[in-house]
Order: structure tokens, then C-alpha cells, then sequence
């Protein structure tokens, strides 16, 4: 699914197994695919990269935007042939966990750049001990993980959720112009005024019992 220019989502549809979302930012010669899922459910993202043209082998970065298996397991299918990053936070709490797993690059709050592609990195975290957040300025995209959904948040009762961090996380993003709302599960949200209305439907209702 084309979002916009250089921007494509493999939506994760399925109700009888959990997945996340992937995404793809194609932008000159320069591949970086955002949270890869489970490692066995990966071929609903190779089936849309070969929609595109693509394979696994065109993918130059791998961003994880937090450490649940859901979002991360997939990283394993590129054999150490792409850049796996994650926020060097998360990946402290999360080598508890998965002791043997190493990332390659761990990202900080700032800009990221790969040619021509500028990532701002923003930590949210709350769903997750130090989930991050991308965000395209010159789309006006950004990728959520779980952090928010469409009329939604990410579950805070798992290991290392705190409901005042997300709070503060999802205050924090709804700060930047966002044209695209790209969560980790579920739809987009399409659309600088359905973007605006999402974030505060969110807090209206969901903050409280968070």
C-alpha cells in the first residue's frame, strides 16, 4: 500500500495471529524497512517488497522502534545483510531478555540521516521501557510502533509499561505536523485534521484509564 512518495505500508490484516505493521522508506536508492514482525509471518511484507520490485537484499537499515517480538523477531531473516537499529535504551532493557541478540547501530534522540532520507528519532516511551518514534519532516510522517493507533494506544500493563510515560509520549508527538499517522498496528491515519482529531479522541478518552 502506497502511502505517499517513497513511503509504503505491508498492513498487517490477519485477526487470528498477532503481527505488527511494516513500513518501507524507499527514497533515493537508499531502503530502510521499520519494524519487521514475527520471524515466521515475514512474508507479508516480502510478498509487498516484491510487489515494489524489491527483496529483502534491497533493504539497507532495519529500525526497530521497540523490543517486542512482534516488531522485532523479522530482523533475523536479513542474516546480518542490512543495519539492524534500535534506541540504545530499549536495547539495554531488553538484553535481559534476549541476552544473545545485538543490534547494530543504536539510535538517540535526534536526526538520523541516510542520503537523502532525515529521520528525527524521538523516544516515547510508556508502551515500552524507551519505545522511539520516527518522524519524516519533509513528509510530515510519522511511524508510532505502539505508542498510538488509530482511536488507540499501546497496553501498558506488559513488562516495563508505565501509563504517565505514555502520556507524556503521545502529548509529545502530537506536537509535530503529522500527515501521516503510521502506527504498529491497525489503520493510518490519513490527513494533518485526522491526525489532530485521532490525538485528542485518544486523550479524551483513553488517558484515563492510563
Amino acid at each position: 500500500m502506497k502511502i505517499t512518495d517513497g513511503i509504503y505500508a505491508f498492513l498487517w490484516r490477519s485477526y487470528r495471529e498477532n503481527n505488527c505493521n511494516t513500513y518501507l522508506i524507499d527514497q533515493d536508492g537508499y531502503r530502510v524497512l521499520i519494524d519487521p514482525g514475527h520471524y515466521h509471518l515475514i512474508d507479508h511484507w516480502e510478498r509487498g517488497l516484491e510487489r515494489l520490485g524489491l527483496s529483502r537484499n534491497d533493504i539497507n537499515l532495519i529500525i526497530i522502534t521497540h523490543g517486542h517480538p512482534d516488531h522485532l523477531e523479522g530482523a533475523a531473516a536479513f542474516d546480518g545483510k542490512a543495519k539492524v537499529a534500535i534506541g540504545e535504551t530499549e536495547y539495554a532493557w531488553l538484553r535481559r531478555y534476549a541476552p544473545s541478540w545485538a543490534p547494530d547501530i543504536l539510535l538517540h534522540e535526534g536526526i538520523l540521516r541516510l542520503g537523502t532520507i532525515e529521520m528525527k528519532i524521538i523516544e516515547s516511551p510508556g508502551h515500552s521501557p524507551a519505545s522511539i518514534c520516527i518522524y519524516l519532516p519533509d513528509k510530515e510522517a510519522l511511524f508510532t510502533g505502539d505508542v498510538i493507533f488509530q482511536e488507540g494506544i499501546g497496553r501498558t500493563d506488559l513488562p516495563g509499561g508505565d501509563g504517565q510515560k505514555l502520556k507524556e509520549s503521545i502529548r509529545k508527538i502530537s506536537q509535530l505536523k503529522v500527515k501521516y499517522l503510521l502506527p504498529g498496528h491497525g489503520n493510518p491515519v490519513v490527513g494533518e485534521k485526522e491526525v489532530e482529531r485521532n490525538f485528542h479522541q485518544v486523550e479524551r478518552y483513553w488517558f484515563q484509564f492510563i
